[in-house]
């Protein structure tokens, strides 16, 4: 690349034939004939093409690499939906313990009663903030865990000879939960949201028949708003024998104030990546266990974690295992039992807060969602911003650029671009799909009030240049490594290597 500024360099232009970070150095033992260590036909035909760089230059790519990614270290991430929660890093270095991250997932049982006892004492907790009394660790992540929901509900109606076709997802949901409807083999249903913002009482009236297997349903939901009819939502479902499972993607609005189960939930996943503090983003990892009633319990994924003994009833007596012995069960999700450093990390966050700090993590995140909205009043934002259903929001709040786009001729889009250029990572954009232009914007319980302060003053910056000059937003971002990129051309012809 002639003429690239030095940054902007691949690790193979850098390459230098002959250039090294180490020499091995010379082999003091009898050195084996190559056919035994490896057979001809595995062996490559001519050198893998790697690059030849210094040490230096290796420490300096990967330095350069870590700072051209936005992360949660770096600035707010107030991305809606998805609780870029910060990770505490006590957390991380427990994790990190050699017991913990060099422990084998296939290690005999007997020889892993510790990390059984933290995997058992895990789903206890899950299961007493849920309130649902069995829970499953198996999913390795939220869209799984929904998998597993969804065919824990066909193996329920099947074993009682029923055949149901249909699963109600709200207008409002995750892209996730009817892409599971259809991978578990059931026909997508959508059911309405009122002018509140609420389900649709009287169309999920007339959808849930007996031919519905379960409604899928998040609560608070992806507006950001508590569902005040749960009770008779519940009632609807159940009357017609169908399941009601619970998207946890939101969960870490009520945790510890209510729970699922007491709301008439039959099956809830939880996101172990959101709400209980794991380096959520950049693929992994993840873990979505569930929690069941107790009518659901046979069919729950196996192996289980129990208890044997006196462990199963709190008592000293060492004693964990993995059950097998589940005939009703729906098998295998995976071929290990979770992410399992995802388990010790939520685990510690648990016992670090307690019941009351975890109560306190919700009411925060209320606090400052709500604080936030104030704040965007008061900046002017709303009048190009309004609320789409403004009423007392959750841990998230969803706001309509369809003003803004119409007076001021910039989109959601072009003010999330330039967000970045306020050192702010955008919210979620265009999500959920029945608002025009949306954003939806979480705040998380871990910022500071001065944070959600100089968020509403870039937005409302942000607002009052584009009066003046549309055209910087339309531009925008100015100050990342690369500038704003064709995003449909990037999903449909990906780029993922570089060319020779």
């Amino acid at each position: 690349m002639i003429g690239a500024a030095d940054d902007e360099l691949t690790i193979y232009e850098r390459s230098r034939p002959g250039r090294r970070a180490f020499v091995a150095p010379a082999l003091d033992v009898p050195e084996a004939p190559l056919d035994e260590l490896l057979p001809t036909s595995l062996r490559r035909a001519e050198p893998p093409r790697l690059p030849e760089v210094s040490e230096p230059e290796i420490v300096r790519h990967y330095n350069r690499l870590s700072k051209r990614n936005f992360d949660l270290d770096t600035g707010f991430y107030p991305l809606g939906s998805c609780t870029m929660k910060h990770n505490p890093k006590l957390h991380e270095r427990v994790a990190a313990l050699s017991g913990h991250a060099h422990l084998h997932p296939l290690q005999d049982p007997r020889r892993a009663q510790g990390a059984l006892e933290l995997m058992w004492r895990l789903q206890q907790a899950l299961a007493e903030i849920a309130g649902l009394p069995h829970v499953s660790l198996q999913p390795s992540a939220g869209s799984h865990g929904e998998l597993a929901g969804v065919l824990l509900t066909r193996a329920f109606h099947e074993d009682h000879g029923e055949v149901r076709t249909k699963v109600l997802t709200p207008d409002t949901a995750h892209g996730t939960n009817p892409a599971t409807v259809t991978m578990a083999g059931y026909e997508v249903v959508k059911v309405g949201t009122d002018a509140d913002g609420n389900v649709d009482l009287d169309d999920l009236r007339a959808k849930a028949d007996a031919e519905v297997a379960c409604l899928m349903l998040t609560n608070p939901s992806t507006l950001g708003l508590f569902e005040p009819g749960i009770e008779q939502i519940a009632e609807i479902v159940h009357g017609v024998g169908a399941t009601l499972y619970y998207d946890g993607a939101n969960l870490n609005a009520i945790m510890g104030v209510c729970r699922p189960g007491d709301m008439g939930f039959d099956i809830v996943h939880f996101n172990l990546h959101k709400t209980f503090t794991q380096p959520h983003g950049g693929g992994g990892p993840g873990s979505g266990p569930i929690a069941v009633a107790e009518r659901i319990a046979p069919y729950l994924p196996r192996p289980q974690v129990v208890g044997r003994d006196g462990a199963a009833n709190g008592g000293s007596e060492a004693g964990y295992d993995l059950d097998y012995d589940r005939p009703k069960s729906i098998g295998r999700l995976r071929g290990m039992h979770g992410n399992y450093g995802v388990f010790v990390r939520a685990y510690a966050y648990i016992r670090s807060l307690g019941a009351a700090g975890l109560r306190e993590v919700s009411e925060v995140a209320v606090l400052n969602a709500n604080y936030l909205l104030a704040r965007l009043r008061h900046e002017g934002v709303l009048e190009y911003l309004p609320s789409a259903y403004p009423r007392l929001c959750m841990h998230e709040f969803v706001l309509s650029g369809a003003p803004m786009k119409r007076e001021l001729q910039i989109r959601t889009l072009d003010l999330a671009k330039r967000l970045l250029d306020h050192g702010v990572h955008p919210p979620t954009v265009y999500f959920p799909l029945i608002v025009e232009e949306a954003l939806l914007i979480e705040p998380t319980e871990t910022e500071t009030r001065e944070t959600l302060d100089r968020f509403a003053a870039a937005v409302a910056e942000i607002l009052r240049e584009a009066r003046d000059d549309p055209s910087v937003a339309r531009s925008a971002p100015y100050r990342t490594p690369v500038r704003r990129l064709d995003e449909a051309a990037a999903s449909r012809r990906p780029v993922i290597r570089q060319p020779r």
